[in-house]
């Protein structure tokens, strides 16, 4: 991806809870954060966070999906983990000034809840209710970027690649998917022509159909079987289950 900036246009307000990390929230705490959170729209591609930036804002996706994008020397890029509606990215920015260690981009634009990091610690300050909800959600992404992490070593290009599809659709609730091969390839670490041959493996089985920036998962049953055994690892619904932990 360019250096494109967030580009942020604001949206009637809606019910904030089509994101589960909200809607996880006690309803008299959900219902203070309400007269802050914004609900946004941001485009796919858009950067929201750089290395080193402030984590000044917490985005909370409703149907929009966000990697986070480690950065190498030589300018590649390699995803540690996604978040989607089940997750929140600039959570640390609640803590005081806090800096992103990785970049944040919005792999598939849609719609987005957003307050003001300095804001949201002032109205949850205390509230061990909402310190004990995100701690848990922050083991579960640890959790996940250590097995995606082992992935991206591991296994194969295909079974990865319909690991990312499986994720990415679980994360949007849709298996209708606004991704481009430059955004794969991004995501998988890989060049764009390996996603090429990649996704034409997987249409030749039938589990996908593509079209330039459009990807349609059309045997999730099948996929499921062909993805690696880190998709069933690290399933929003069942990795808290496997830590001990309920969101």
């Amino acid at each position: 991806m360019g250096s494109q900036e967030v580009v942020l246009a604001e949206t009637s307000r809606h019910d904030h809870r089509g994101n589960r990390l909200l809607a996880a929230m006690p309803p008299d705490t959900l219902a203070i954060l309400d007269r802050d959170l914004t609900q946004v729209s941001i485009a796919q591609g858009a950067v929201m966070f750089e290395p080193g930036a402030p984590l000044d804002t917490i985005y909370f996706p409703q149907t929009g999906l966000v990697s986070l994008l480690i950065l190498t020397a030589a300018g590649d890029a390699l995803e540690t983990t996604m978040v989607g509606c089940e997750g929140a990215v600039g959570l640390q920015g609640r803590f005081g000034r806090r800096f992103s260690f990785t970049r944040a981009v919005a792999q598939i634009g849609g719609r987005f809840s957003s307050i003001r990091a300095a804001r949201f610690a002032e109205l949850v300050d205390g509230n061990a209710a909402v310190s004990n909800l995100f701690s848990r959600y922050t083991e579960v992404l640890l959790a996940e970027a250590q097995q995606i992490a082992a992935c991206n070593v591991v296994h194969d290009g295909v079974s990865r690649l319909a690991r990312c599809l499986l994720q990415s659709a679980d994360r949007t609730g849709s298996d209708q998917l606004a991704l481009t091969q430059e955004t794969l390839a991004e995501m998988l670490g890989v060049r764009r022509t390996t996603v090429t041959l990649l996704a034409q493996a997987l249409k030749k089985k039938g589990l996908i159909r593509y079209s330039r920036g459009h990807i349609v998962l059309t045997n999730r049953k099948d996929l499921e079987s062909s993805a690696c055994e880190c998709y069933h690892a690290v399933h929003h619904d069942r990795l808290p289950v496997r830590l001990g932990i309920k969101l």
